[in-house]
């Protein structure tokens, strides 16, 4: 799959641009995996053309992550397209554009799925994102607004006429959230509908439901999300099962405390240990779900407060768990 002169390998997996987990030290342990592209956290295109510093460390990308893109929200063309220009500075591979977020805080203020709502204002913001960089545009939307919304294919095709270089289709509508089932059948027409590639995210969580995915959909490449939270090791399952037919078994749980406490340190080394602590403990929680003894863990990781704690925690789970 090529978006500009970037070639991406179809039959693999990207890693979808999660809020509040997909940051840099997430990113680069899922490319060590095999994500053969990556997106970042969303970021404000007000807060990021004001200037505002969390908005800048959203968009520090590293060369262990390429190709790599950054992601942009908000529902005004001019501050869009002034967003996109700031982003030139981070040097990303791709500007995406976030016409998908169902959370209230985002779509209540005009912003991510609610442009579902309003094509043709979503169109000339695609426009005005396109034309104020050189480097490839896409954008990433829903189905539709709900149910008896579903436009999804009209979204493509304005995409395709903005001049987007790839669209990424989450097969729920925003009514949904995340609530299955994802219909992989309007993938499949939102992907004959347009000539410009189509990446499908959706459930993806192994390699059986990748294949699945792609077999139904004829997408482009594939997104993954959900699946990969405590699992970075899951594009290795992927591309091991879409390229050679071989399913990976989850890792020990030895392997997924050494990885989660690699993971945890990242966060620390970039963010400081004072606030790498603290996000340890959703990451954590999600390493440790279905392992024995989970749930009494969980209730330790809510107190983390050092990497020492983390390491003690991770080598006790480690013996119990052999």
């Amino acid at each position: 799959m090529k978006l500009g002169n970037i070639e991406i390998e179809s039959r693999s997996a990207a890693l979808a641009p999660m809020a509040g987990v997909a940051d840099r030290a997430f990113r680069e342990l899922c490319a060590e995996y095999g994500a053969t592209y990556v997106v970042s956290e969303m970021v404000s295109s007000k807060g990021l053309t004001m200037c505002d510093r969390k908005s800048k460390e959203l968009l520090c990308l590293s060369d262990k992550e390429r190709p790599a893109a950054a992601q942009i929200f908000g529902s005004d063309p001019k501050t869009m397209a002034e967003s996109a220009i700031k982003c030139l500075e981070y040097n990303p591979d791709v500007i995406d554009i976030n016409m998908g977020c169902p959370a209230p805080k985002i779509a209540g203020n005009g912003g991510g799925s609610a442009l579902l709502r309003n094509p043709e204002l979503a169109e000339e913001i695609m426009k005005a994102v396109k034309d104020a960089v050189d480097i490839p545009v896409t954008v990433k939307i829903r189905l539709g607004w709900d149910k008896d919304s579903i436009n999804c294919i009209e979204m493509a095709q304005r995409a395709e006429r903005a001049g987007m270089s790839a669209i990424t289709v989450h097969g729920r509508t925003r009514q949904q959230m995340y609530a299955p089932p994802v219909d992989r059948e309007m993938i499949r027409k939102v992907k004959e509908s347009v000539g410009i590639p189509v990446i499908a995210n959706g459930d993806i969580v192994d390699g059986l439901s990748a294949a699945q995915m792609l077999e139904e959909t004829n997408c482009d490449l594939l997104m993954v999300g959900r699946g990969a939270l405590g699992r970075p090791w899951v594009f290795s399952q992927i591309n091991a099962y879409l390229n050679h037919e071989i399913i990976l078994p989850e890792p020990p749980v030895s392997e997924r405390m050494r990885v989660m406490v690699k993971h945890i340190k990242k966060i620390c080394e970039y963010k400081g240990e004072r606030v790498g602590t603290r996000e340890a403990r959703k990451h954590a929680a999600w390493y440790i779900k279905g392992i024995r003894g989970a749930a009494a863990y969980r209730q330790a990781v809510v107190s983390l407060e050092s990497i020492e704690q983390l390491e003690e925690m991770a080598y006790r789970i480690t013996i119990e768990n052999t």
